[in-house]
């Protein structure tokens, strides 16, 4: 579709993309819309994914993983955004929970999570939003008081995606609220321990099939070996990691957006006014040649961004500039294709309705995009 060619990619890549395309087709299109009526996917597709080797895949292999590259990842994203599969929360789970336990996780707890991760047998989840703490995290309220060889955990999350079919969470929480975010750490969660419950999954604007819930955490004994790196830290963890959450955010807004194109392009080529196809007034050709445009722009911006992070180069601004311009242009995109479908393009049934309403969060979550302007702003 797009004249300049992708080079990211290699030929195992290629290969990879036909397994993820071959598996998003056949295991989750077909469900997809019955998992928005339930409000979560149903279990029996993380285990089907792990055994593609779709989870958890940039994991060494001692930990169950592939030991690939961020771009199997990235194609695995990819994937799911051309279908519109809004519902499956895969890329939390492989490429920021795991990468946590990786990064500063004991040995005990990469053995004792990652392979299960990796198969799909438990379902992972970061707890950082509250109530009352959104994109400022220095404001998180959840304390974890050390009791001997444990934490004691109190507090409550919001907005948590896997939360509702989560196995295990990473929880931001306070273990010196007096040092601010010095005060900052992470603890491993398994949501067998007691005095941990969660709510129903949320109903939500869109997204319906991503299972988001509030967890409540009520004097939660953690052991203190369950504390990811160490303590006072936290705060520096999730900001090391943050430019590749962003990033995501980024890739899977350029492949929703060209998703959304294509379908545009075919839906006017094929619908009819005034005795003659949609796609042939000048304002529908002028609408889709800028909408082009502006996705090719993004996509060579996205791919040059994923280059550097695969040498570890993508810093913090430049990495919230690729969330907050690609996330804006896909809402865009919606919007204006939406507008192509008339009518059509306000019913459920159509794809482009539901990736419309699936599409707002993107300017929200992983940071709002005010906050990444005031990021960007203060490297100038």
């Amino acid at each position: 579709m797009f004249t300049i060619p992708r080079t990211l990619f290699d030929e195992d890549h290629a290969a990879f993309r036909d397994t993820a395309r071959r598996f998003m087709e056949q295991e989750v299109a077909p469900h997809h819309a019955r998992w928005e009526e339930q409000g979560h996917v149903d279990r029996e597709v993380w285990t089907q994914a792990g055994a593609a080797g779709l989870l958890c895949a940039t994991m060494p292999e001692e930990y169950g993983g592939a030991g690939v590259d961020k771009r199997f990842s990235v194609v695995v994203m990819e994937e799911a955004a051309r279908i519109n599969a809004t519902g499956l929360g895969w890329g939390l789970h492989s490429e920021i929970v795991a990468p946590y336990l990786l990064h500063y996780g004991s040995e005990h707890l990469k053995q004792k999570y990652l392979p299960k991760m990796a198969s799909g047998e438990m379902i992972g989840a970061i707890a950082m939003t509250e109530p009352a703490a959104g994109s400022d995290l220095q404001g998180v309220r959840t304390t974890a008081v050390k009791d001997g060889d444990y934490y004691v955990l109190n507090g409550s999350k919001i907005f948590i995606t896997n939360g509702y079919l989560s196995d295990l969470v990473i929880v931001v929480a306070k273990t010196d609220p007096a040092k601010g975010a010095k005060g900052t750490s992470l603890l491993v969660v398994d949501t067998s321990m007691a005095g941990f419950s969660k709510a129903r999954p949320l109903h939500k604007a869109g997204m319906k099939a991503q299972d988001t819930c509030e967890l409540f955490f009520d004097n939660v004994r953690v052991p203190a070996e369950n504390l990811l790196g160490e303590e006072g830290n936290g705060f520096v963890y999730l900001m090391q990691e943050l430019p590749w959450e962003r990033l995501q955010i980024a890739v899977i807004a350029m492949a929703s957006a060209e998703a959304a194109l294509d379908w545009t392009i075919t839906y006017t080529n094929e619908r009819k006014a005034f005795g003659q196809e949609i796609a042939k007034f000048q304002n529908t050709r002028f609408k889709l040649a800028e909408l082009k445009t502006e996705i090719q722009i993004g996509r060579v911006f996205v791919d040059c961004c994923i280059e550097l992070i695969l040498e570890n180069k993508l810093d913090p601004a430049t990495a919230s500039m690729a969330k907050y311009w690609c996330s804006d242009l896909q809402f865009k995109v919606m919007d204006e294709c939406v507008q192509l479908h008339g009518g059509y393009g306000y019913m459920w049934e159509y794809p482009i309705t539901r990736a419309w309403a699936d599409a707002r969060v993107q300017r929200i979550y992983g940071g709002t995009n005010e906050i990444m302007k005031e990021l960007i702003s203060r490297s100038l």
